[in-house]
Formats: C-alpha cells, structure tokens, sequence
C-alpha cells in the first residue's frame, strides 16, 4: 500500500468507526506513503486516480459505495468492518476487531473476487427481492444501532409472519419458467447471519457464478421449515423452495423494491444479471 484512500461510513453499525479512527491513522502512517480519509457521502467527487488501494470502513453498503473505484482496475481493496451483518468481511475471515482487521491489511495478501453486474451495477454481496429485502430495507437504522446484527434477525421473524408472493418470470441458461416467489436472493456470497447460514451450496466469492435462492411459500410455518432445512444444509428444490447456480439470469420484472448489497432501491422494468469474474483486488 502506497497512497492510500479511506471511506468511512461514520452512521454504520454502531458508529463504531469513530472510534476506529485514531488507530487507523496510527496504521497508515506506519504502512503507506501517503493516505487520505474521506466521508462515504464524499466519495463521488473525489479524484481517485492516485490511489493504488481503497479501504472501506464501514459495513456491507459501504463497500457497494466503493466497488465502482475497483472493478476491473489494478487497485486494491481493503475492508475494515464496522457495519451491522458485515457480511462480506465475514465470508472473507476477517474480523470486525480493528487491530485484528488491521493485521489483514498489514499481510498484503491479495486474492481475486466475483462481482455480479446488475444492470450494470455492481454487487459483490447478494441482491434481495420480497423477503430478504423487507428484512435489510425496513429494519430501521436506530434499531440497528441499539440491537446491531440481532435486530435483522428480530426483524426476520416478523418479516417472516407476513409473506407476500409476487409473480416473476425467470430466464438463466437454458431455462425458463414463472414462478411465484415470496423471496428471491442473487448471491455471490450466500452467507447469512454472519456465516451461520448460506443460502446456497458450496457458495464461492470465485468460481464465476451466482446462487439462485427462490422461496415459494407464503406459510410461516412452511416457511420456517425450509429455514430450518436451510440450516441443517438441506437445501433442495421441492415445492417450497428452488436452489440454482448461474452466471447469468434475467427476472422479468415492472416495479420492485429490492437491495444491493444492504442498500435499499427501486427497479422499474426487467432486471439483468451476469458474473464478472475475478475483477476486484481484495486484501484478505
């Protein structure tokens, strides 16, 4: 790491990148010729051709925020998780203690990840329609702050108790079929609860494709049973749920909320999704 900028992402999780910040800056004097800090609702206007490496400091949304500063070029990420789920540092290993993190970051082992194009937006995480969007996009944020990572799992009880079906129209490879789905998650990385449960089988960050996870029910205790098999790493297709892996899918689709990597937002008309594979630099 030469000349280094820092997004932080001072509202999530806890705040606790606050508290992060004086033994960050401690580590880049040490370790990099030049650094830069900056706030996540900054980032956009800054010039970031200088840089060789981009730490994200904050949680899964943040690194959505910064993914199109690395994609497909010769810099390098960084994360330093201070989120609510944390998700990706969780699947990559590495641990929400700073000095832990920093210890990542200070190895300077570098691997290649996956990222998932939708509609030409990057997403390295996972994308949410119906159930598992619900859960991220209206679990509010001060419940975040007061519970962190327990409140999503509050929240996907409750969530849980109000299933609401929509009809799709799916199109990967060669198949093609409708289906009405009370869930939908695309994932490049599965894990849920931090790596207590996937959604997928044998998910990998690297291996060119996503997981398709579909839930068919709108019985919360149907619901629950597949959540349980999901658990016990039962996953297979049968009436309440279907299981697939793809590099490519199209939902047809006319208006949606969804999320990308934690962040709530509207589609309006059909979604595309391909892989991209090994195009991001990642510390790990």
């Amino acid at each position: 790491m030469k000349k280094v900028l820092v997004v932080s992402n001072y509202r999530a999780g806890r705040k606790t990148a606050v508290l992060n910040k004086k033994i960050l800056r401690k580590f880049l004097y040490k370790n990099s010729e030049d650094f830069r800090i900056v706030d996540i609702c900054d980032v956009d206007n800054i010039d970031t051709s200088e840089f060789d490496t981009v730490i994200a400091m904050g949680g899964d949304g943040t690194i959505n925020k910064v993914l199109p500063l690395v994609v497909n070029t010769d810099k390098t990420l960084g994360i330093i998780p201070c989120g609510t789920a944390n998700l990706l540092a969780a699947k990559l290993g590495i641990s929400t203690n700073i000095k832990k993190a920093l210890k990542t970051l200070e190895k300077k082992n570098i691997n290649k990840i996956d990222v998932i194009l939708i509609n030409n937006k990057p997403c390295v995480l996972r994308f949410g329609l119906g159930y598992d969007s619900d859960i991220i996009g209206k679990t509010p944020q001060s419940i975040k702050n007061k519970f962190g990572y327990f409140s999503y799992f509050i929240a996907g009880i409750l969530f849980a108790l109000r299933l609401i079906p929509q009809e799709y129209h799916i199109n990967y490879s060669d198949n093609e079929f409708d289906v009405k789905a009370s869930c939908i998650i695309v994932a490049n990385a599965a894990n849920m609860y931090q790596n207590l449960v996937s959604v997928g089988n044998k998910c990998k960050l690297d291996d060119g494709l996503m997981d398709i996870f579909i839930l068919k029910t709108k019985n919360p205790i149907v619901f629950f049973i597949e959540f349980l098999n999901i658990i016990l790493k039962r996953r297979v297709n049968n009436s309440r749920a279907m299981y697939f892996k793809t590099s490519d899918l199209k939902i047809k689709n006319k208006w949606s909320m969804g999320h990308i990597d934690g962040e709530k937002e509207k589609f309006r008309g059909d979604l595309e999704f391909k892989v991209v594979p090994s195009c991001i630099n990642i510390l790990n």
